[in-house]
């Protein structure tokens, strides 16, 4: 007897995504207590870390500290001329208290397939090693009718899954040179609510009704999903670790795109929201706790088909029950393969060094 396709979350599963949602919202702050704000860092002179999304919001703390803390960070951004401004804002602030800040700047749109696969062919090109990728940039356009990219792909899926998706992969030799490298992606507890559809990823077919919620949290689910795959995927010897998180609910640069009300509403509200620099507590703890390649070697090791997931308290989680679901996980992977222009085989042709064809430009070692 056929299955019947699932078509959206259940009452009960989406009861239960929005009671860890309004949770988070509630109490992040009491659960989150026990962290320093700032987080305390060790010495990282000897990590580079590339940050997309830069220059505002939890990217533009996390670059910052980072940076502060020894590491050479690559600000991979749309306006390169606001990073190239706050690097020297941060140097005249920083200076005399240690060596300049080792910060650059490179230009990324995660609107277009094409800048993913130009911006690792520049990086690529310089044979480095490349410790922390962290997938941070995003978008929430709350309210918003649906919206493409030039490539074809709803925004949500392109900038928060899509374009990482692609820039995780193809930045796989310079992660293997790294050694113990990581991949970071900045998540959100509104996955709990998502649903993916591999076969109508841009919910187009009229099957669901879509709204920027659909969009938003879908898109999130998409990321949860393929990272638990590429963790998987991975072989052990590559050494590198693929960790999702949730960094709260942050008050940033998503809230701009908010109704003018809804904006009010947030501004009254300070108490529960985190600040950007309490935001990029989880991401800084993921991409620097010396226990995070440990855990998922189990969990690669382990039977269940799920990645590293960090709570906005920097302790670690499960993510939401669909994103357990390891038949639809798969699908989304190839889904994903497909749109972004890979070959299905590419995973394994980029760890051993190949050249793969992207249909969006060729990928170059």
């Amino acid at each position: 007897m056929k299955m019947m396709k699932k078509e959206g979350l259940g009452w009960i599963e989406l009861i239960r995504g929005w009671s860890c949602v309004i949770h988070e919202f509630l109490f992040q702050r009491f659960m989150a207590s026990h962290l320093q704000n700032p987080l305390p860092l060790p010495s990282l002179n000897h990590l580079t870390c590339i940050v997309t999304g830069s220059t505002s919001g939890i990217g533009r703390e996390t670059a910052r500290q980072l940076a502060e803390a020894g590491a050479h960070v690559v600000m991979a951004v749309r306006n390169t001329k606001a990073a190239h401004e706050l690097i020297q804002q941060w140097q005249n602030e920083w200076s005399g208290k240690g060596l300049p800040l080792n910060l650059e700047a490179m230009e990324l749109d995660l609107l277009s397939l094409g800048s993913v696969v130009g911006f690792c062919n520049v990086w690529n090109a310089r044979l480095s090693p490349l410790h922390v990728l962290i997938n941070n940039a995003g978008i929430f356009a709350m309210g918003e009718e649906q919206k493409f990219s030039k490539d074809g792909y709803e925004q949500h899926l392109q900038v928060n899954h899509l374009a990482p998706a692609l820039l995780s992969l193809l930045l796989l030799p310079s992660l293997i040179r790294g050694s113990s490298s990581r991949i970071i992606n900045v998540n959100s507890v509104m996955h709990y609510v998502g649903f993916v559809d591999p076969d109508d990823m841009n919910v187009v077919s009229g099957r669901r009704k879509f709204t920027s919620l659909v969009g938003y949290s879908g898109s999130k689910l998409a990321q949860v999903m393929f990272s638990n795959v590429l963790l998987k995927r991975l072989p052990q010897e590559t050494r590198i670790s693929v960790v999702c998180l949730s960094p709260g609910i942050v008050l940033t640069n998503v809230a701009r795109d908010l109704p003018r009300y809804v904006q009010v509403q947030y501004a009254l509200i300070p108490y529960f929201i985190f600040s950007p620099q309490e935001g990029c507590r989880s991401t800084l703890f993921s991409a620097t706790d010396a226990q995070i390649p440990e855990h998922c070697e189990k969990l690669k090791t382990d039977d269940k088909p799920i990645c590293t997931f960090i709570s906005q308290d920097c302790k670690h989680t499960k993510p939401s029950e669909e994103a357990h679901n390891i038949e639809t996980a798969n699908r989304v992977w190839e889904k994903t393969m497909e749109l972004i222009g890979l070959p299905l085989d590419a995973l394994e042709r980029l760890i051993e060094g190949q050249e793969v064809q992207c249909r969006y430009g060729t990928h170059q070692e």
